[in-house]
């Protein structure tokens, strides 16, 4: 399996799957000598982890993270770091009687076809909490642009939309919102290493992310010109836009304005009613979803989608610096 891998100077690889041992990530090119902790890194990670409130999965999880490697100290070494977070409160028995039967919405049938073979348990390397080493970098990953800031939210739906679905057997989706502040202008480069196709491809990766978009977004497709351009003025000795409709990005490189994007989550695929699906000899069958899930997995997508845009401002930052 390919594909495990991000970044360019700055790169992460995860590794791990929902029910086996432990779920982890090496992270390569962090320069040496930044300051960080594992209650630093615990902070984040506590930020995703289930089980905190009835909007999310009722499994258990510490979540508590180890350091294995690239930092002596409390300093990183220039080194590989290596972090591990154990899974204690997997229940695999609860996938075992539908394990030949293909879930709607998950990537059951495509993992089948693609290798031949899949974990059924939890959904393996598919499944959502392959995303706590993207959490867990990210922790190192501001201690390398700590000027910057990020401020992200869920948008949509409200809380009693959520309960509601819930009781009802199904899920919903949703709607976050992600400000990057104090960016400096010059981050990205032209054509194929854009800055905002470079936020596309992380945000896109997160499981359950079907939509995206940048500033003015979608929205710009109905605008006049005049109404969508960001026009030049100078404020304080500096050159700044009156407005932020390309939400801080022109030509694919930071304008120095606030970096502002949006993703869309789709309703989480595992809902406990009824569905129609087929096994893998391709048989009809009924499906019922046993199990712990989010009846919205946007509410705990909040801290992932602030992880990946940190790991692409980090990783641009480094390369912005090889450039001068």
């Amino acid at each position: 399996m390919t594909g495990n891998t991000f970044g360019n100077l700055l790169k992460i690889t995860t590794w791990g799957e929902s029910h086996g041992p432990a779920i982890g990530v090496i992270i390569d090119g962090c320069p040496a000598g930044i300051k960080i902790s594992e209650k630093d890194i615990q902070k984040e990670l506590d930020r995703r982890k289930p089980g905190q409130n009835k909007l999310t999965t009722a499994r258990k999880e510490e979540d508590k993270v180890e350091i294995l490697s690239g930092i002596f100290e409390s300093k990183t070494t220039g080194t590989p770091i290596s972090l591990m977070v154990r899974n204690k409160d997997s229940k695999s028995k609860d996938y075992s009687k539908i394990k030949n039967l293909y879930r709607p919405g998950h990537a059951d049938f495509v993992y089948d076809k693609k290798y031949g073979l899949r974990d059924h348990r939890g959904g393996g390397r598919a499944s959502a909490r392959e995303t706590i080493g993207r959490v867990a970098a990210f922790a190192i990953a501001k201690k390398i642009i700590p000027k910057i800031k990020f401020s992200t939210k869920l948008i949509s739906p409200t809380e009693k939309e959520i309960e509601d679905v819930k009781k009802q057997g199904n899920s919903i989706g949703g709607l976050i919102e992600c400000v990057i502040k104090n960016v400096p202008a010059g981050l990205g480069s032209p054509v194929f290493d854009k800055l905002d196709a470079k936020l596309a491809q992380a945000m896109i990766s997160i499981p359950g992310v079907k939509g995206f978009e940048v500033g003015s977004g979608f929205v710009s497709s109905v605008m006049t010109g005049s109404e969508n351009n960001d026009e030049f003025t100078t404020k304080n000795g500096k050159i700044t836009t009156t407005t932020n409709n390309a939400g801080g990005i022109l030509g694919g490189i930071s304008n120095g304005m606030d970096i502002v994007f949006r993703v869309a989550l789709k309703p989480t695929s595992s809902i406990a009613k009824k569905q129609m699906t087929v096994d893998n000899k391709g048989k009809k069958k009924t499906i019922e979803i046993k199990g712990r899930h989010d009846p919205c997995i946007a509410v705990r997508a909040v801290p992932i989608v602030e992880a990946m845009a940190g790991l692409v401002i980090a990783d641009e930052y480094l390369i912005q610096k090889t450039v001068k």
